[in-house]
């Protein structure tokens, strides 16, 4: 039997088990976090929090508050200076650095080996089983997978810790098999800097047979960029048994007119949300772009709307509860030991049989200084309409409030950078407010007769403006990326600098 028939196989033998959390979520739920709360009980963490004496969810949501990074940053770094069994009850040896870009200093989220092989391995399990199950007839283990990931991290100061992006907590730890179905080889993935690995990448792969992709949309279009440069042939030319493009980390509508451009039409698209913290959907239909929630992942889920999200105390709810496209931060609890905890995500709920979502931003990514509520999935959504209309293609972009002292008046500052700048700007600008005003109600209204908000200004930025800040911050490849949208002018005002 050809490889790839076996291959194919074995990956389908996972459908039935999608299938079951899909037909009965809340039970899955309840199962998850019955052993949750069963194996951190005697943990630092369980014995104050009393887990034996948590008999249901409703207890633990009253006992246990909500919290962030800096709530529980104490016993990260307990753990990191060596203590074990702190907030999970098997022994920690990874950190995954978070990807957050407006924080200067870094962030490191404990890995277990449960939230390793029973989240982030899973994911990527079941997202091949998924494009298998979507596509009978795929060949794509009779090619290479090039996966675009992270580096690990040096610290003099931390012992016997693996400190780095999860993605290269992943390869650093893939079995044998893995390994020799997936390039570059370890030794290019892991490399530390950004520029060298990339380079010894283009050169690496553009010699292989990939039939697969996944990584962030920003940074793949470098390295692709990069490969046709070097090899002075489009990509379809290169590879021309590329497949499929596993995406995630950013949404991809501002880049999809750039990779249609690039890829093959025959190629395939699939959206995936993985993070520091874990693994938590995947597009399971090829007829819609929402995400299926996977709750057989170690991972119990709360909510918290978003009008309560500035509340001391926010109100929260479990996955019965939620309601269709409504925002919801995410709350987590998982075997990684991370307990309620606000990962910064922001979601809305398109199907309830069975939980299919998408993201819609990040509950410190908004812009709302005079109630207008403009969130990532409506700036990316009128970017990409006004991109179409004017013949446009976006590499990155940021929006922040803009208060002219001069005047009084208030306004969206918006600084684009394009690949291929669009036949106006003054029409992009125009399209883009229209659509803004179209997908979102309260900036619409705002908008009205130009009463409370002017006509946005769009700065259009030179070439590698985004790139050289994130240089500078060190912030090159991995899973970082630019804060689309801010509330203050914090990282605009940087930004403008370069131009």
């Amino acid at each position: 039997m050809p490889f790839n028939t076996i291959i194919n196989k074995i990956m389908l033998r996972r459908i039935p088990q999608i299938e079951n959390f899909m037909r009965n979520p809340i039970d899955v739920q309840h199962k998850v976090f019955q052993t949750l709360i069963e194996s951190a009980k005697d943990t630092v963490w369980g014995k104050y929090y009393d887990y034996k004496s948590v008999k249901n969810e409703n207890i633990f949501a009253e006992r246990i508050p909500v919290n962030t990074y800096e709530n529980l940053l104490p016993f990260f770094e307990r753990i990191l200076k060596g203590e074990q069994n702190v907030l999970w009850n098997t022994d920690i040896k990874w950190f995954s650095k978070s990807s957050g870009t407006t924080s200067a200093r870094s962030k490191f989220i404990p890995v277990s080996k449960e939230s390793l092989e029973e989240c982030h391995y899973k994911g990527g399990k079941d997202m091949l089983a998924l494009y298998c199950n979507n596509h009978p007839d795929t060949q794509i283990f009779n090619g290479a997978s090039l996966a675009l990931g992270g580096s690990p991290q040096t610290d003099n100061s931390i012992s016997n810790m693996f400190l780095g992006d999860v993605s290269a907590i992943i390869i650093d730890n893939l079995p044998f098999w893995a390994e020799w179905y997936r390039v570059p080889k370890k030794e290019i993935a892991l490399l530390p800097e950004w520029e060298d690995k990339l380079n010894k990448m283009i050169q690496s792969v553009s010699h292989e047979n990939v039939a697969s992709l996944s990584g962030v949309p920003s940074w793949m279009m470098v390295l692709l960029k990069g490969i046709m440069d070097y090899t002075k042939r489009p990509i379809k030319e290169v590879w021309p048994n590329l497949e499929v493009y596993f995406h995630g980390g950013v949404s991809f509508k501002p880049y999809y007119k750039q990779y249609q451009q690039i890829l093959d039409e025959g190629v395939n698209y699939m959206e995936t949300y993985n993070a520091s913290e874990g693994f938590f959907g995947l597009q399971d239909r090829t007829d819609s772009s929402s995400m299926l929630l996977l709750l057989d992942y170690g991972i119990y889920y709360e909510f918290i709307p978003f009008d309560e999200l500035d509340k001391p105390n926010p109100k929260t709810i479990n996955l019965a509860d939620t309601e269709l496209h409504k925002n919801y931060a995410m709350l987590i609890s998982t075997n990684g030991g991370l307990w309620r905890y606000m990962i910064g995500d922001t979601i809305s709920f398109t199907e309830k049989n069975p939980y299919r979502f998408k993201i819609t931003g990040r509950t410190k990514n908004f812009i709302n200084v005079c109630g207008e509520e403009v969130i990532v999935n409506n700036s990316d959504k009128a970017m990409s309409i006004a991109a179409r209309a004017t013949n446009a293609l976006i590499k990155d972009y940021t929006g922040a409030p803009y208060y002219d002292k001069e005047n009084g008046k208030r306004m969206h500052q918006w600084i684009v950078e394009f690949s291929q700048e669009p036949d106006s700007m003054e029409k992009f600008t125009e399209i883009f407010d229209e659509s803004l005003r179209n997908v979102n109600s309260d900036y619409d209204a705002k908008r009205y007769k130009n009463l409370v908000l002017q006509k946005p200004i769009v700065i259009p930025a030179k070439e590698n403006t985004f790139y050289n800040w994130l240089k500078a911050k060190g912030k090159l490849g991995g899973q970082h990326k630019i804060p689309r949208l801010s509330n203050d002018r914090k990282f605009i005002e940087d930004l403008l600098k370069e131009l």
